[in-house]
């Protein structure tokens, strides 16, 4: 399996023509491209533990989701509810800082994305301000712990939630 994960700013003009384009870029049911906001992304450790957890959750049969996509998005979010979920990483109008995470895709995916949004990895750099009011991280838990595992908890907390 092979996990990509890239940076983009775009403009969103309708989420649900967003969506449509993004899943016609599939070559085969094997492939996952979900797209997140991301404001709300903590790093690469943050989306790659996230993804993980997705896979371990259906291979447990532990998942919250019926779709591999939305269960990403689920424990990215940390959230239990798929409508939390999508108010924290879903597509909104307008322009977006977005994560691209692209599982068995091929390069010519990433070319597609490129085409539609601006390539910029740095979109993916925390902002532990935005970070802490999205995930309800106060100061005192920052002194202690880098945001990104403080939100990496959080996620493996759905864990031990179940």
């Amino acid at each position: 399996m092979e996990i990509k994960v890239l940076g983009f700013r775009g403009n969103i003009d309708s989420v649900s023509k967003t969506l449509d384009k993004i899943n016609s870029l599939k070559n085969s049911d094997d492939e996952i491209i979900q797209l997140l906001n991301a404001d709300a992304i903590a790093g690469l450790r943050h989306v790659k533990h996230g993804v993980n957890q997705a896979f371990l959750a259906f291979r447990r049969h532990e998942n919250l989701a019926n779709d591999l996509s939305v269960e990403i998005c689920l424990r990215c979010s940390a959230q239990r509810q798929i409508s939390k979920a999508f108010e924290i990483l879903g597509l909104k109008e307008g322009k977006m800082n977005l994560c691209a995470i692209l599982i068995n895709c091929s390069d010519e995916s990433v070319d597609e994305l490129s085409l539609m949004f601006d390539r910029d990895d740095n979109v993916l750099i925390a902002d532990e301000l935005k970070l802490m009011k999205i995930y309800d991280i106060d100061k005192n838990e920052l002194a202690n712990m880098h945001i990104d595992d403080i939100i990496i908890d959080k996620i493996t907390k759905l864990i031990v939630d179940y």
